[in-house]
């Protein structure tokens, strides 16, 4: 494993994380938080809005594992999937104008290519703005989003994948660029876990709503 302090996400993309789950929970929830994870110094300011890289990977693996203990695993596992898809929205915002990416017809192409397009520009927003690695698979049934060096669980050991805001990052990402269509999403390896890397898994159509009940 790397020493502290060597991986970093952009201060960027730890202030549209901690913003966001501020305005899920509220400050005085994120503070225990906080204050859970040996993060305290985020109570008094959120890292500034730049592209330097100075939010390390094991401040959010810290904060990860923080939410979890203080709401108990379960709840704070859908906990961080709200966050993750809090910060997909936030982070458009954030990231447009050095990308464009509300510009982009992405909405308007066929399923398959919008899938394949969506999913470039994601990883391209990761690999090129932070020391996260992502790369991309997929067979018949499946897209994989791969993530060989993982912040979100960066120096936890757990029993079960624990990337959940990974995976609300995904689903709200797949939201805007089907425009609101909703894909069965799922961590299936998890470095945390002792696999090589962390896998979600994405279905390759949208989930089918169940028709009305006559």
């Amino acid at each position: 494993m790397a020493e502290q302090g060597q991986y970093f996400y952009p201060n960027r993309m730890g202030l549209i994380i901690l913003r966001s789950m501020e305005e899920l929970v509220g400050k005085a929830a994120l503070d225990e938080v906080l204050q859970a994870g040996g993060l305290e110094s985020y109570s008094e300011r959120f890292p500034p809005n730049d592209l330097e890289l100075g939010f390390p990977f094991e401040h959010l693996g810290a904060l990860q594992a923080a939410v979890e203990a203080v709401h108990g695993a379960a709840a704070g596992r859908e906990l961080n999937r709200k966050v993750g898809q809090m910060c997909l929205n936030n982070g458009l915002r954030e990231f447009n104008p050095l990308l464009g990416i509300a510009d982009l017809p992405v909405r308007m192409m066929p399923l398959s290519l919008k899938l394949h397009v969506g999913f470039d520009i994601f990883a391209m927003v990761f690999n090129r703005f932070s020391d996260q690695v992502v790369s991309l698979s997929e067979d018949q049934k499946f897209y994989y989003w791969i993530i060989e060096r993982c912040p979100v669980c960066w120096g936890r050991h757990t029993d079960a994948p624990c990337c959940h805001l990974a995976v609300g990052i995904l689903e709200e990402g797949l939201r805007w660029a089907t425009n609101g269509k909703d894909f069965l999403v799922a961590e299936t390896s998890c470095i945390a876990q002792g696999d090589p890397t962390c896998t979600i898994s994405i279905s390759k159509r949208p989930v089918t709503a169940p028709a009305p009940a006559e």
